[in-house]
């Protein structure tokens, strides 16, 4: 059956077009640009190391320290854009639930600065 472009809206990102077949049924179908998952899937990854930074960035003084070593594993131990932050430190864990003052500080940073991570994400991500 052949088939006509009746409609089609172009952007950077791809293509959206329909078109009517001669029994009168219409098809719609998406084209990506080429390259575009690549530059979405780069933007993605600058906006996870973003946060990974920045989460390392606002634990630090919630940290619990008596040398600093515990800091410094975190910043050897964790790997920008993972999204995962890891602690050498053997006794983080303990420190993290069981600190007298300090405990949890993770989820003391992020009840504080998860609205500012995350414009700041989106940003880079380009949403």
């Amino acid at each position: 059956m052949t088939q006509k472009k009746q409609f089609k809206i172009s952007t950077p990102r791809g293509s959206v077009y329909t078109s009517v077949n001669k029994n009168g049924s219409v098809t719609a179908k998406l084209e990506w640009a080429p390259g575009f998952a690549k530059q979405k899937q780069q933007s993605f990854s600058n906006a996870q190391e973003f946060v990974d930074s920045e989460c390392l960035r606002y634990m630090n003084p919630l940290t619990p320290r008596l040398t600093g070593f515990m800091i410094k594993s975190a910043t050897l131990g964790t790997v920008i854009g993972s999204g995962s932050i890891e602690y050498l430190a053997p006794y983080a864990r303990r420190q993290y639930y069981e600190h007298k003052e300090k405990a949890k500080w993770f989820e003391t940073m992020k009840a504080s600065k998860k609205d500012v991570i995350m414009k700041g994400a989106n940003r880079i991500a380009g949403q």
